[in-house]
């Protein structure tokens, strides 16, 4: 499929601009036809703090901008799961 080669490998940003990985797969509604979610290795953050080697699963409602690089809206940093996440990169952060 097309659409899946034009988006593997594209690093993905959250609205802080914090690098979260790199699309390694995409999930597939086939009843809408559209593009459910992405699935994003975890080679940003994270993966160099050694917090998590599993991969994200990021709903494509929240995707803001797709060009060189996928940037999510901030909405999603705040109200989702992955914010989380990104506390406890921001906790790892600062003991170091």
């Amino acid at each position: 499929m097309r659409l899946v080669k034009e988006f593997i490998g594209k690093e993905v940003l959250s609205a802080d601009v914090e690098i979260l990985g790199k699309v390694s797969d995409i999930d597939w509604d086939f009843d809408s036809n559209q593009i459910e979610s992405l699935i994003v290795s975890g080679s940003g953050i994270q993966n160099t703090l050694k917090i998590s080697n599993g991969e994200l699963v990021i709903p494509f409602d929240t995707v803001d901008k797709i060009g060189d690089k996928v940037v999510l809206k901030s909405a999603f940093a705040e109200d989702d799961g992955l914010s989380n996440i990104e506390k406890e990169i921001q906790d790892l952060k600062n003991q170091l």
